[in-house]
């Protein structure tokens, strides 16, 4: 067969992972703020993908309520002040002065966690490396998060490029990316990056940490998941519920599935 065929019918399956990823409603982060900061002993911030809204999280934040987690999230802002374009430094600034606010009004506040779907990981990495967030937060879990940068940011730049500053970011090993990677991630912040060889929009293995020589860097893989499933199957909750056990030291709750597989950090 032709490969210009071949190339055409590759990229109409990659973009149609990606519309598939993608909500385009604007009363996205028109949420019902429901967690009761005052009796908050483990705190989770949800921290949505590029062009995400809030809604994103809607299944995972209600199986997080049921385990007794204290959930929140926050309006990244973006195109029409909705869609999560902004610069991914940026944001976590954003991140950064939220969470002094929280803690500063309500000091009873456990630990804090955060779990970060796709562009969201680079946002709480991004926090706890270079903007003192390790102060807080005890456990930071990425879902898809494309450490490495990702070749579907290419496609991200012909379409939305001239208005977002994090596609230009999340290129593979983009300059923002090569300064993220430098230097150790704080070694009392317990770092799980969750990913799936059937993720089609950060594809393997964009989404593997590098080795640091440290104990607290984790890569876990949960099969048949995709970039869109990572926040909607209850399978992948279960990792994730396991993984925060571990970091907050609770009994580990046992998997109903015999899908994943621990990795060190690649060297």
């Amino acid at each position: 067969m032709n490969p210009l065929v071949l190339q055409w019918r590759k990229l109409k399956r990659q973009l149609a992972d990606v519309k598939g990823y993608f909500d385009f409603d604007r009363r996205g982060n028109e949420i019902v703020r429901r967690t009761d900061f005052a009796n908050c002993p483990r705190p989770v911030l949800l921290l949505y993908g590029f062009m995400a809204t809030r809604r994103t999280f809607e299944v995972l934040e209600r199986r997080l309520r049921r385990d007794n987690f204290c959930v929140w999230s926050i309006n990244l802002g973006g195109l029409f002040d909705a869609f999560n374009t902004r610069g991914i430094d940026e944001s976590a600034e954003k991140v950064r002065d939220k969470v002094e606010r929280l803690y500063a009004r309500y000091p009873s506040m456990g630990p804090l966690s955060i779990i970060g779907h796709s562009k969201g990981g680079l946002i709480g990495r991004y926090y706890v490396k270079r903007l003192g967030g390790d102060k807080r937060v005890k456990n930071l879990i990425t879902l898809g998060c494309p450490h490495q940068g990702t070749p579907t940011a290419y496609i991200g730049i012909v379409t939305t490029g001239a208005f977002s500053k994090s596609v230009w970011q999340m290129t593979p090993m983009s300059p923002f990316i090569r300064r993220l990677k430098m230097g150790a991630f704080p070694r009392h912040v317990r770092f799980v990056s969750i990913y799936s060889k059937q993720d089609k929009v950060n594809p393997f293995p964009c989404c593997i940490l590098e080795d640091q020589g440290t104990k607290n860097l984790f890569n876990v893989e949960v099969s048949g998941v995709t970039h869109r499933e990572f926040v909607l199957k209850r399978s992948v909750y279960e990792v994730i519920r396991r993984e925060l056990a571990l970091g907050y030291g609770d009994p580990v709750p046992e998997l109903s599935f015999a899908t994943v597989r621990r990795l060190s950090p690649v060297r």
